[in-house]
């Protein structure tokens, strides 16, 4: 008594299989979809963000995560100093990563 396959259960078979490679290969591709619409464009924008703080200059102005206005006074490694408005004594060290923009002065 042995266990015989009918040419009807060895077909059954080979669906079951292509069916479970066909269900891997739509998450395959739902997947790759998903980094392509979601991940990429953040990873794209760190580095703009990357590459605009590290063309920084002194004399630039940026505009803060806030919303503040200011002229870069001087730079250091992770922090820089901001000068706001018109009062020359509103100095403020402030992180690079709380920089979202930066305008650089047009010359006349």
């Amino acid at each position: 008594m042995g266990i015989l396959l009918t040419e009807a259960d060895m077909s059954t078979a080979a669906g079951g299989t292509a069916g479970l490679l066909s269900v891997l290969l739509m998450y395959g591709i739902l997947i790759a979809a998903m980094w392509f619409f979601f991940m990429r464009p953040q990873s794209k924008e760190k580095k703009r963000l990357a590459a605009m703080l590290s063309a920084l200059a002194v004399g630039d102005c940026v505009c803060t995560t806030s919303g503040f206005y200011g002229i870069v006074i001087d730079i250091q490694d992770s922090t820089v100093i901001v000068e706001f408005g018109n009062n020359k004594n509103c100095r403020i060290p402030m992180e690079k990563t709380a920089i979202s923009r930066v305008e650089k002065p047009e010359t006349v």
